[in-house]
């Protein structure tokens, strides 16, 4: 297969690709990704993918996102109490450490697993 260029990145009938295709910056009016639903207030609301954009990348494969039609998207659901406080629960689980058991005041780091204190406590005793 040949490499993947803005050129044949274009294919709005969809033949190609099984959708209509688009090169990164060029999808037509009405069409958005989750991302821009999501700024407008919208979300996808069960809709099929209507189109993607592709973004050839050299070393790794290409960039897709796909687009959902902007008319048929629904407004985003609004928070309730119960989803405020899971969100709230499970933030507070992110940045406690497993070590100290106290709250770091930020996400604790996947590298790590714990705490900077906890993880470096030679470090914190010199300072």
């Amino acid at each position: 297969m040949s490499a993947l260029t803005l050129a044949n990145c274009y294919c709005p009938s969809g033949g190609q690709f099984g959708i209509p295709t688009y090169p990164w910056h060029y999808a037509p009016t009405g069409l958005a990704t989750r991302r821009q639903l999501r700024a407008l207030g919208l979300r996808p609301g069960g809709q099929e993918v209507a189109a993607q954009v592709l973004r050839p990348r050299y070393r790794r494969g290409p960039l897709v996102a796909y687009l959902y039609r902007v008319d048929r998207a629904k407004p985003v659901r609004p928070m309730t109490p119960g989803r405020r406080a899971a969100l709230a629960k499970a933030m507070r689980a992110r940045r406690t450490c497993p070590v100290c058991r106290r709250d770091a005041g930020y996400v604790i780091p996947g590298s790590l697993g714990m705490c900077v204190p906890c993880a470096y406590p030679e470090e914190q005793r010199a300072a």
